[in-house]
């Protein structure tokens, strides 16, 4: 009886991913396989821009009954989108500069065989995401690894921080706080609790990330889904 409801929510899912696909003005549904193993959701197939591959993934994260996503899709650039490195590097670097979040001097770019990859260090965790959604949208682009590091200039205020983060939490209504425990460990949040979709799961995250001087957020917070 138990395998018959696993089955039969992981259809569900497989249903509402493909519908969410559909409704995603960025994708084709037509590329892409969605198969389901007990709220894991794993997307296969072949895109031809890492955009769409990027869109993809967020697409399926936003389906409430999703416990994680595998993103196999596979980037088959057309020749009329194919770059070489140096002028993809070039438009890396215009990319975050002109990205007003983004703190370009301090960062480096890489690119080999249209793999973009970025370094250095960045104040806040928000500037970290931007960089990489600045150049992930590039024509040309293959993949991009995100090397950047978090270290805030600002003093961490430790005094009573794990509260001023559940309490951020309530404002937010990210989640019901009275599910999420917050550990404060030096310049570290541990985050463990229980949410029902990805992305509650990853606005409890980004809410952590706010507090000032945090370099890094340990997200141990399960997903389970209601099942219906």
């Amino acid at each position: 009886m138990a395998v018959a409801t696993i089955s039969r929510t992981d259809q569900d899912i497989q249903s509402a991913v493909l519908d969410e696909l559909t409704w995603e003005p960025r994708v084709q549904p037509h590329e892409i396989g969605v198969t389901v193993d007990e709220g894991v959701v794993t997307l296969t197939g072949r895109v031809d821009s890492y955009a769409k591959k990027w869109a993809a993934e967020r697409a399926a994260h936003r389906v409430v009954q999703v416990r994680a996503v595998a993103n196999d899709l596979a980037v088959r650039l057309p020749g009329s989108a194919e770059r070489a490195d140096p002028d993809l590097a070039a438009a890396a670097g215009n990319a975050l500069e002109w990205d007003a979040f983004v703190p370009i001097e301090k960062l480096q770019v890489t690119v080999s065989a249209g793999w973009v990859t970025l370094h250095g260090e960045v104040e806040w965790e928000y500037q970290r995401r931007a960089a990489e959604r600045a150049v992930c949208r590039l024509t040309g682009v293959r993949g991009v690894s995100n090397g950047i590091s978090v270290r805030p200039v600002a003093p961490l205020d430790s005094a009573n921080l794990a509260e001023r983060i559940v309490d951020a939490l309530a404002r937010a209504e990210a989640t019901a706080a009275e599910r999420i425990s917050v550990r404060v460990h030096g310049d570290t949040v541990v985050l463990t609790g229980l949410v029902h979709s990805m992305p509650e799961r990853a606005e409890v995250e980004q809410v952590a990330w706010s507090a000032p001087g945090i370099r890094e957020v340990q997200n141990h917070i399960a997903v389970a889904p209601v099942l219906r």
